[in-house]
Order: C-alpha cells, then structure tokens, then sequence
C-alpha cells in the first residue's frame, strides 16, 4: 500500500505502538507492586493476611478496593476510522 512518504509497513507500527502504550498504561495502574501494608490506606482497617498474601503490594482493604473498581470509568477509545462526526468537527 502507498503511504506517501512513509516507508512501507509505517501504519502497521504505529498501530502497533499504539496498542502496546494503551496496555503498557492499563497494566500499570492495575498491578501493586512492593510490601502490602498492613492498614487499608484509605479508611485505616486491617487487611487480612490472605489479602497480603494472595495480592502482593496490596495497599486497600477489599471494600476500598471494591468502591474504587466501581467508580472506574474507561477512557474513550481512539476514532481511526474518521467517522462523519470526527470530519465535520
């Protein structure tokens, strides 16, 4: 396919790039990481022992973890199919 300027296979790769930033940025908020505290960091409760030890780096107790999933919103996606609405804009 003719791209112009761009070397061959340029939109496969920032496709590519693309797709790996997205779930390179979603792994990063999901994954604890570290020493599991011992107190929920938001409401001061003790996590459990299973907790801490089932989730590595766990840092909320499991009602505060539950909330927070539930006011997660995702973000909205990137139009690259040029719908009517993104040309009339």
């Amino acid at each position: 396919m003719a791209g112009g300027w761009a070397k061959d296979g340029a939109v496969s790769e920032q496709i590519e790039a693309s797709i790996s930033d997205e779930l390179a940025r979603m792994k990063q908020g999901r994954v604890p990481v570290g020493e599991s505290f011992v107190e929920c960091a938001e409401c001061g409760e003790e996590i459990p022992e299973a907790r801490r030890k089932a989730v590595p780096g766990v840092k909320l107790c499991i009602d505060c973890q539950n909330e927070r999933d539930h006011r997660y919103k995702p973000r909205g996606g990137i139009n690259r199919r040029g719908s009517k609405d993104s040309q009339l804009k």
